[in-house]
C-alpha cells in the first residue's frame, strides 16, 4: 500500500510539475514574446537579456528538471504496466525529451547569442518557432499524465 501511495505521489508530483512548464511555455506563447513583438530593438534585447537572466532560478529549475524527470521516474516505477496507462506515460515521456532536446538546441543557444550580440533580427522568429513547439510538447506530456491519472492500473 505505501508503495503505491509513492507511486501516485511521483505520478502527481509528474503531472503538475509537467503542468506547470506547460503554462510557462504557454505563457509565452501568448502574452511575453507577443507584447516584446511590440516594442523596439532596444527594449525588446533588454528585456529579454533580463527575463533569461531571471528565469535561472531554483523554481524553473526544480520544474524544468523535475518535470521530465518524475515523468522517467513513473515510466520506471510503471514497466510492467501494461496497455494504455504504459502507453500515457511513455508518451508523456517521449514528448518531455522532445521539448528539453528543443530547448537545449534551439531557445538555449538563441537566449546565448542574443546575449553575446544584442541583434533581434535573427532571434526572434526562430525562438518563437521553437516555444511553440516545446509549448506542444509539454502541453501533450501533460494530457497525457492527466490522462495516466484517470486510467486504471492493470496490476
Amino acid at each position: 500500500m505505501a508503495l503505491e501511495r509513492r507511486a501516485g505521489l511521483t505520478l502527481g508530483a509528474a503531472t503538475l510539475t509537467t503542468g506547470l512548464l506547460a503554462g510557462l511555455y504557454y505563457a509565452y506563447s501568448c502574452s511575453v514574446m507577443p507584447g516584446l513583438g511590440r516594442t523596439d530593438d532596444h527594449t525588446f534585447v533588454e528585456a529579454m537579456r533580463a527575463i533569461n537572466e531571471a528565469i535561472l532560478n531554483p523554481a524553473f529549475f526544480l520544474t524544468f528538471v523535475g518535470a521530465p524527470l518524475a515523468t522517467a521516474i513513473v515510466a520506471f516505477r510503471e514497466r510492467h504496466e501494461g496497455g494504455t496507462a504504459r502507453r500515457l506515460v511513455l508518451i508523456a515521456l517521449g514528448l518531455h525529451v522532445l521539448a528539453f532536446l528543443s530547448t537545449s538546441a534551439i531557445n538555449v543557444p538563441l537566449n546565448d547569442e542574443l546575449a553575446r550580440t544584442g541583434h533581434r533580427a535573427a532571434f526572434e522568429g526562430a525562438w518563437v518557432a521553437g516555444n511553440i513547439l516545446r509549448t506542444v510538447a509539454v502541453t501533450g506530456a501533460f494530457a497525457c499524465l492527466v490522462a495516466r491519472l484517470r486510467t486504471p492500473s492493470s496490476r
